[in-house]
């Protein structure tokens, strides 16, 4: 009877370790980690608890994990962040992009493609922030934040609406004190759609970024005179201050950045980096072109952010998704490395969310699974001209806080009996 009691004490003592020494909830094993903030670049364990980052490291043991997903020949990277969507999705008919139908519900376009953060570029203005956050951020899974429009009533209606061309509307004091009132959520001030041949809307976007100490995203053009590209970059944004739609091309009421005769990167383009202002894709429905892309990247003018511009125009045609924009890019010869960094840590500090697009330990447990596909893949641009590219970027898994939101290939699950 006594030897029969040590040998049962023995094995809870047994099983009591064994479920001590499962220390982290999640483990993934065997993939290769590209994490720009800590600077790797190679095949790492990445180990999940608590919805934080637990530890990385060459070769963790899968005793200590109580989930082992096997992901050898799998790129691991933060949880993408797409710093220029539109997500305030409604059913007003009026709406288009604020609370209309062109915006799109985020968590069905977010986590499908490794995107764990998605920045709404300015569909809500200060007037009407309330209702996208009571309807939409506070009800999606997605992480959303938000540029706020520089228009107190957002982006409603079509381009040439009264709300986007009044200058009444563009409240630089009234943006910046909602702006600071939801700091959690607002990430800057956003301009956008004004096609009047004056500086107001940048003005009061400027003003309005000042006074909340926050950044301004600028999508520039459409107006007849042009303005000058060269003014706003040197003379009107700051540094921190992000320029979208960078490769884009509207030859009559926008100036690019490369020259159309030439070919040449613009002397201005180049100054504008040195001083800190951030060019970021928006590839969108009409906003990224070849002719603009290739000869840039070619001199070596890759954008530091890379984002989607996403609603419901874009995403069925030319862009398709984040992972498309990046393996677009690919296909003009940006590493892979840089294109994550683009879609993560560099993201993250252009909205200054630090806490966002690393791996470190104590980080939130965001993490993107990617499949590298090769072979020929086709990618073509908003003026239906196209480029082959070799490599084509899937999303095998989505972590958002540590909890599995997207599995393509169900490696999370166990076998069926």
């Amino acid at each position: 009877m006594q030897k029969r009691y040590f040998l049962l004490a023995a094995l809870y003592l047994l099983a009591n370790f064994s479920v001590q020494a499962q220390t982290y909830q999640t483990l993934l094993k065997g993939g290769h980690l590209i994490d720009a903030k800590n600077n790797i670049n190679k095949v790492m364990d990445v180990a999940i608890q608590d919805g934080k980052i637990a530890a990385i490291a060459a070769n963790i043991d899968p005793k200590m994990a109580k989930q082992v997903i096997d992901i050898t020949g799998k790129y691991v990277t933060p949880g993408l962040i797409d710093i220029h969507g539109h997500v305030f999705a409604g059913t007003d008919p009026d709406g288009q992009l604020e609370n209309g139908f062109s915006s799109l519900a985020a968590d069905g376009f977010t986590f499908r493609v490794g995107v764990t953060t998605i920045v709404d570029a300015g569909d809500a203005g200060a007037e009407t922030f309330d209702l996208f956050k009571k309807n939409v951020i506070d009800k999606v899974q997605t992480r959303v934040l938000a540029f706020l429009n520089i228009s107190k009533k957002g982006m409603y209606g079509d381009e040439n609406s009264l709300e986007q061309q009044n200058n009444s509307f563009f409240d630089a004091q009234m943006a910046a004190d909602v702006a600071k009132h939801y700091k959690d959520h607002i990430v800057g001030i956003k301009v956008a759609h004004y096609h009047k041949s004056d500086w107001v809307a940048v003005d009061r976007a400027v003003e309005a970024g000042k006074l909340a100490n926050m950044p301004i995203m600028v999508d520039f053009g459409g107006t007849v005179p042009r303005l000058s590209l060269e003014e706003l970059f040197l003379r009107k944004m700051r540094p921190g201050d992000i320029f979208t739609h960078t490769y884009g091309e509207l030859i009559r009421t926008k100036e690019t950045i490369v020259d159309l005769e030439t070919k040449k990167l613009k002397p201005f383009v180049l100054e504008a980096r040195r001083r800190g202002v951030i060019f970021d894709v928006g590839h969108g429905g009409g906003s990224f072109t070849f002719s603009q892309a290739i000869p840039a990247t070619q001199q070596g003018f890759f954008p530091e952010t890379i984002s989607t511009d996403l609603h419901t125009g874009s995403m069925n045609s030319a862009m398709k998704d984040q992972l498309n924009v990046m393996s677009k890019f690919m296909a003009m010869n940006m590493p892979l490395a840089d294109a994550v960094k683009a879609s993560t840590w560099a993201a993250a500090k252009a909205i200054k969310h630090e806490e966002l697009g690393h791996l470190s330990v104590g980080a939130i447990a965001d993490v993107t699974v990617l499949n590298l596909r090769e072979g020929k893949f086709g990618f073509y641009d908003v003026a239906r001209f196209k480029q082959d590219g070799k490599n084509l970027l899937e999303c095998e898994m989505t972590i958002k806080g540590g909890r599995i939101v997207y599995d393509l290939n169900a490696l999370s699950f166990p076998m069926a009996k």
